[in-house]
């Protein structure tokens, strides 16, 4: 298919797909269900949707750590050895993905954003305000930096949220300080992996760029909501996003199993 004769009108329907996504990807992340599943259904290969996504999620990344750092939420020199670790991560997962199936993480991942969202919802108070350091820099460098960013390489949805409640779990940050400073990774995370899509040329360089234009324009109004809202905008949207990315998620990989046990017990 020649990207470039596609109609303006797709054009028009992936920007703006990837605006909102940048939008609940700065707030909440799991921007990639949205632009992913737009990508597949214009007819774009499932690798080359990957990719194509890692290019537009790296704008929307961009925008929204740049903003953050600008009114200084984040300070990105004491993050260095975190941003280092994540990239390196994310490098690893990406080279390590185009020989092992990472379909294991589809039985797990669902799990671990229930998880995520119920342990927002019943702990109201959770990123309220700061609290003391669980982990020492360094190992949280390694553990959150380089582990999430691995997962980032490897398959991706939900690389946000996973990172937000690494700073509110292990460094004790409240809930927008948490959310400015996993963007910052969450970039590092990107470029880590975009760079290994773009050696295999499976990036879609136009499709992507619009894409990426919405994703810099909606990734700019949703940081500025974290820090003018903070902790009451960033939780909800935390929980709702979790429980619909798990419902999607459960959806797309098992749906046939969950109906076949729905038909047969009613």
């Amino acid at each position: 298919m020649e990207w470039s004769l596609l109609s303006p009108e797709i054009y028009g329907f992936l920007f703006l797909v990837a605006m909102v996504a940048g939008f609940i990807d700065s707030i909440a992340g799991g921007g990639g269900l949205l632009t992913i599943p737009a990508l597949l259904s214009v007819g774009v290969s499932p690798v080359q949707a990957l990719a194509t996504n890692k290019l537009q999620a790296v704008g929307g990344s961009f925008s929204a750590s740049l903003y953050f750092i600008r009114r200084g939420a984040v300070d990105w020199r004491s993050q260095r050895f975190a941003i280092a670790m994540t990239l390196f991560g994310a490098m690893l997962g990406a080279l390590l993905v185009q020989f092992v199936s990472p379909d294991f993480l589809l039985y797990l991942l669902p799990v671990l954003v229930i998880i995520i969202g119920l342990y927002f919802l019943l702990v109201p108070n959770i990123g309220a305000e700061d609290r003391p350091r669980r982990l020492a820099p360094l190992a949280f460098g390694c553990l959150a930096g380089g582990g999430i960013g691995f997962y980032d390489g490897v398959f991706g949805p939900g690389t946000g949220s996973f990172l937000a409640l690494s700073y509110v779990m292990l460094c004790g940050y409240n809930l927008a300080k948490a959310t400015a400073h996993a963007k910052v990774l969450n970039f590092a995370s990107n470029m880590g992996s975009l760079g290994f899509f773009i050696l295999g040329g499976q990036v879609l360089w136009l499709l992507g760029l619009v894409m990426l234009i919405g994703q810099v324009i909606g990734a700019r109004l949703g940081a500025g909501l974290v820090l003018s809202r903070g902790q009451k905008l960033i939780r909800p949207m935390l929980v709702t996003i979790s429980f619909l990315m798990s419902i999607k998620l459960l959806h797309d990989h098992h749906g046939d199993t969950i109906r076949s046990w729905l038909a047969f017990y009613f």
